[in-house]
């Protein structure tokens, strides 16, 4: 063991009246002495931290573990290649349970006349596509196997998911059909000549997610997982984020799924007949079944999407964390698609298996490697060398020091490096407030009287020219030289912004950020859009640092789920079902716990922290039509008095943890 957790877990029956004293403290500003830089803004002592995790739809918030030592180190990690080359098998088909089959492509080592070797047995790499494996020929990031990896001892298995590329069936995009069909696929591995037995699942985005689901199933030949860019929360992470249908990627998500799967090359080159049969399968399944439906339905504000339910359940796997018990490493993106989940998988895997989180500076193609990832830099080796030493460790049962890398390794914008830590959340971190006041200002003190509202106007295509374009097209129009990609000035130009004294030293945060926002509105519905940013006074320039989104309807919170952090609500849990929804009345001042998905940024030193608020965040969200409707025209005023006290809640961290 390189590391010494101190544990905070109870005996069940104390639980309950532990969580209870944990979320009614408060924290008194007059007993914080720690100054976090801000010139009078102050942080609660170390002493008093705790911390509860985040709850899920099938379980409560609890408190957490805290892992204190931070002895892990990044080394580089090569080795020679065992075999000279490689040999893709003929394809071929695994028959499901209900007589669907799936298409399969196996590459293992060849020799140095490129034909298997007879009598050898590999661990096998197991890759589960819905962007048609005959793709990952041209892109591997979408399901080709890598020859580094296969030169290097590992046989590499890409399966084209139920209803996409080569296979038959439906697509439904993580359903029930889909996750039954990852045993099975698991099942025909081992039972392969070549196979010793072993296998570990691996990919990125929907491979990622596909794996990480594997590993849930708890098959006892699955021994390790190195998912990149996992989603945790279909719904809170980018479909429905704050109660909104996000616009942006998902039809473009869907349409890269059914112009990729649609055309079954491999099948139409080996079966005619069998490849047009899937081609109009395909076609049907995407206009008639999922693809065209679902999106219809999200927009139109149908029940079965636009609430959290079983649908949304069923895709997120955060729900099933608890199954998972084989060493996992995973990678995220500060601006991903799925930044909000990628740490709380670490956090939820720690206790119960060798965990490890890797997250860049990311957008979800970078992660990728689409133009680049960047890597080696800081002392962090490339995603390769990682991925090899993580299977050679839990595969091959080579003892590399894969277990000894550091438990947490983050980029921290501002501070433009990579940083290790021993837990996330930061040991060492505190919740914070910074309160909005009337003049425009951030403070550590709130409004003891009634102060000047701010107004902004309710409209539906704000956001448009943000990063957030560029986070939810996945990092495409970051191809583009365009200052929106990178820059924030533009988007505050309509919002509300607060900003703190100019700093006197730099302010670290890093964790989750929730924005408590009293409102009134003249219309019938109402959203909000939180950005944290770093401005820069001396430009007029900020760089955003992250977002949130919330529709009014969906304002309640349910607080037994909600992480908190020193007393402080830091993560709202919103249950976003209908039984949820609240009237939203005019004139009727209402507070929106607003979620700000998690970061780890620097505002330096001569820069001010920035909290813009706008009634929409396009690219990231927009409301079902119904909700739309209702608010479509109109004004929102934001609070600001002794009791109606709107605030920020940041995860500081004291700056001397950037050197460690």
């Amino acid at each position: 063991m390189n590391s010494r957790r101190i544990p905070f877990r109870i005996l069940q029956a104390s639980t309950v009246v532990f969580s209870f004293l944990l979320f009614a403290c408060t924290s008194d500003s007059s007993d914080n002495e720690n100054p976090t830089g801000t010139g009078g803004v102050t942080a609660p002592s170390e002493s008093t931290r705790s911390v509860s995790m985040l709850g899920t739809r099938s379980s409560q918030s609890r408190p957490v573990s805290v892992i204190e030592a931070n002895e892990g180190q990044w080394t580089s990690y090569e080795r020679a290649e065992d075999f000279p080359s490689t040999v893709t098998l003929p394809k071929g088909f695994i028959r499901m349970r209900d007589g669907i089959e799936l298409a399969y492509t196996v590459t293992l080592p060849a020799n140095d006349s490129g034909q298997p070797i007879p009598g050898e047995k590999y661990p096998a790499i197991l890759i589960q596509t819905s962007y048609n494996k005959a793709a990952g020929a041209f892109v591997p990031a979408i399901g080709g196997a890598d020859p580094f990896m296969v030169k290097r001892g590992y046989a590499t298995v890409v399966v084209d998911v139920r209803g996409t590329g080569n296979s038959q069936g439906v697509w439904d995009a993580f359903g029930e059909k889909e996750q039954g069909d990852y045993s099975e696929v698991v099942d025909w591995v081992i039972a392969q000549p070549w196979s010793n037995q072993t296998v570990g699942v691996y990919g990125v985005s929907y491979l990622g997610i596909s794996a990480i689901l594997t590993a849930a199933q708890d098959h006892p030949a699955v021994k390790a997982a190195f998912p990149i860019v996992p989603i945790g929360d279909g719904y809170r992470d980018i479909v429905f984020t704050g109660g909104q249908v996000n616009p942006t990627f998902i039809p473009l998500w869907m349409g890269l799924v059914t112009g990729l799967g649609v055309v079954p090359f491999d099948a139409l080159q080996t079966d005619p007949a069998r490849g047009l049969e899937l081609v109009v399968s395909h076609l049907l399944n995407g206009v008639v079944q999922f693809q065209v439906p679902t999106i219809l339905k999200a927009l139109l504000g149908e029940s079965e999407t636009a609430f959290d339910g079983e649908f949304w359940k069923t895709r997120s796997p955060l729900e099933q964390a608890d199954n998972i018990k084989v060493p996992t490493f995973i990678v995220g993106g500060l601006r991903d698609l799925f930044q909000r989940s990628e740490p709380m998988w670490f956090e939820q895997l720690k206790d119960q298996t060798t965990a490890k989180l890797l997250i860049g500076p990311w957008t979800h193609i970078e992660s990728a490697g689409i133009p680049s990832d960047g890597l080696p830099r800081d002392g962090v080796p490339t995603l390769q060398q990682i991925q090899l030493m993580w299977f050679d460790q839990y595969l091959k049962g080579m003892d590399v020091g894969a277990d000894k890398l550091p438990n947490v390794t983050q980029y921290v914008l501002g501070h433009e490096k990579y940083v290790t830590a021993s837990d996330w959340p930061h040991p060492r971190v505190q919740a914070t407030e910074f309160y909005l006041r009337g003049d425009k200002s951030l403070k550590s003190e709130p409004a003891e009287a009634m102060e000047a509202s701010s107004v902004i106007l309710q409209a539906p295509l704000f956001g448009l020219c943000s990063p957030s374009t560029n986070q939810w097209t996945a990092g495409a129009l970051g191809l583009l030289p365009i200052p929106c990609n990178t820059e924030d000035t533009f988007n505050q130009i309509p919002s509300a912004n607060f900003r703190t004294p100019v700093l006197t030293e730099d302010l670290y945060i890093n964790g989750p950020i929730a924005a408590d926002i009293w409102i009134t509105t003249t219309g019938r519905e109402a959203a909000l859009s939180v950005r944290v940013s770093s401005h820069d006074p001396a430009t007029g320039r900020s760089k955003s640092i992250s977002n949130g989104l919330l529709t009014a309807s969906h304002r309640a919170v349910d607080d037994t789920k909600s992480r908190f952090m020193n007393g402080l609500r830091i993560q709202p849990w919103h249950p976003f079902t209908k039984e949820a929804v609240l009237p939203v009345q005019p004139s009727e001042p209402m507070l929106l716990p607003v979620e700000i998905f998690s970061t780890a940024a620097v505002i330096p030193k001569g820069h001010q922290l920035q909290v813009s608020i706008n009634s929409s965040n396009l690219p990231q969200g927009l409301q079902p039509v119904p909700q739309l409707l209702g608010g479509l025209v109109g004004a929102i005023s934001i609070l600001n008095s002794s009791e109606h006290r709107s605030k920020i809640v940041l995860p500081v961290v004291p700056t001397s943890a950037l050197m460690q």
